[in-house]
Parts: C-alpha cells; structure tokens; sequence
C-alpha cells in the first residue's frame, strides 16, 4: 500500500497546507470580516484627541476643494460637446482621492464607521462618542471648505475663467426647494458608506472604486454635504448666495440626506447582514 504524500496531508481537500494558505490568501474576505474592519476603525477613530480630528477635518474641507477646482479646470478647456459633462465630472473624484487615500477625516465616511460599533454595542457612552466624533468632524470639515473657498476667490489664485467655471458649477448644484436637496442627498450617503465598505477588500484598486463612487455621485446629480458646503461657500465669498440661504436650503437638507443613506441604509443595512455571525 503507498505511503501518504506529506503534501497532500492538511484540512484543504487533498491540498497540501502551503496550498491552503495560498488559497485563503486569495480569497475575498467574508463579510463578517470586513464589517469587523470597518468596526474597529470606527472605533480608532471615535477614540482620537480633539485635536487632532480637528485638523485632519480641516484639511479634509480644505482637500476636498480639489473637487470644484479640477472639475471647473476640465469644464474650461475641453469643447462644449454634449459628452463634457461625463468627462469633466471626474474632476470631481479628485478631492476625494486626496481625502480618503491622504487618511484625512470625513464626515460622510463616518455615517458609516463610527455607527458600527454603536450598532454592535449601543450604550450611551458609545453614543455619546460618535456624537463627538461627528460634530468634530463635521464642524472641521465645514471650517476647512470656508477657507479653501476664500482662499480660491483670491484673484491670484485661480484663473479667472476657471472661477467662472467653478461658480458656474456651484449654481448647477442649488435646487430650488430644500426637500429636493434631501432626496438628491439620500443616494449621495449610501454611495460614500458603500465605497467605504468596499475599500478593505479592494487592495490595489482603492483609486477606481473611489473614482467611480465619486463620479456616480457627480453625474447623478446627487448632494454630498462637504464638496457641496465647498461650492456653497464659494458663491458666499463670491456674494453670489447669502449665508443664511445656504444653510437652510443646502447645508441642513443635505446633511440630514446624507445621514439617511449613509447610516439609516447602508450601515444599518450591513451590520443586519452579519448581526447573527458575530
């Protein structure tokens, strides 16, 4: 009778314990293994210094300015052909990339991280934690996109037809009834909490799922609170748009949409996903 092959010994059907390590390296992690990712980095992040959500909030708002920048670049110089908006919409994906990929804080990124471990645990310290985190974040987020935005409407700058473009855009962006900028938000929550899901298990890719989430976003027309807040404020520093106007008829709609889709739907949604595997 032949003697057992020592590489086909181990737990993987036959496969030796080099292959079923290769095999399980290759494999897509479950879902309760990316919810538990995600878990812990909300927990991470609900247990940073003030300080320093502060600045990275801020340099968020600042960074996310790219968006509007880039997109008015391309909206500029290429030929106004019905497939611009397709193209130039891209630019928007730009301020996201620096953001998300920089490690920088964003509110929308934490309708989802920072509600995981709420769900899991839900106590009133727990919820008092992702309050602080939210309002930091959020507060810094608002703080940097009015810089940003005064900065950019500094003659020297930016070009000038360039700004005209970016203004251009900003207005594209005001609907005329602030429960259309609440709907138009809700899409905008659940794509940004999506692409935060999808980031642990997309390796090398992060750059094109971020790409193609931000642009959906921008093509669909949809309302993200911090890139938009950026557009805002430029009409505000421009005297285009009165502040008190861009806070109720953008910034509070969009805020609470943005919190429907990104927490309401997508983390609550995938937290019922693995509730009963943790």
């Amino acid at each position: 009778m032949a003697e057992d092959d020592p590489e086909q010994e181990g737990d993987g059907g036959g496969f030796s314990e080099a292959q079923v390590a290769e095999i399980e390296e290759r494999s897509n992690p479950s879902t309760p293994v990316v919810y538990e990712v995600l878990r812990r980095e909300g927990e991470a992040e609900m247990s940073r210094p003030l300080i320093s959500l502060w600045w990275s909030g801020m340099a968020a708002g600042m960074s996310i300015g790219f968006s509007l920048i880039t997109e008015g670049i391309l909206r500029t110089y290429l030929p106004d052909e019905p497939w611009r908006p397709l193209v130039a919409r891209l630019g928007y994906a730009v301020g996201f990339l620096i953001v998300v990929l920089g490690r920088q804080q964003l509110f929308t990124e934490n309708t989802i991280t920072a509600v995981l471990p709420v769900a899991k645990d839900f106590t009133l310290l727990n919820l008092a934690r992702m309050g602080r985190l939210w309002s930091v974040v959020l507060i810094a987020n608002l703080a940097g996109c009015l810089v940003g935005a005064a900065l950019s409407g500094l003659p020297p700058t930016i070009p000038s037809e360039i700004q005209k473009a970016m203004l251009a855009i900003a207005r594209e962006d005001l609907l005329p009834q602030p429960w259309l900028m609440l709907l138009r938000a809700i899409p905008a929550g659940f794509l940004i909490a999506a692409m935060v899901w999808l980031l642990p298990t997309a390796a090398q890719a992060q750059f094109h799922v971020i790409t193609l989430m931000t642009w959906l976003i921008a093509v669909g027309g949809f309302k993200h609170v911090v890139a938009g807040s950026f557009a805002m404020f430029d009409l505000v520093v421009s005297g285009q748009l009165g502040l008190g106007a861009m806070i109720t008829g953008f910034l509070l709609p969009v805020l609470a949409g943005n919190i429907i889709g990104g927490t309401g739907l997508f983390a609550l949604i995938s937290y019922g996903q693995v509730a009963k595997e943790i």
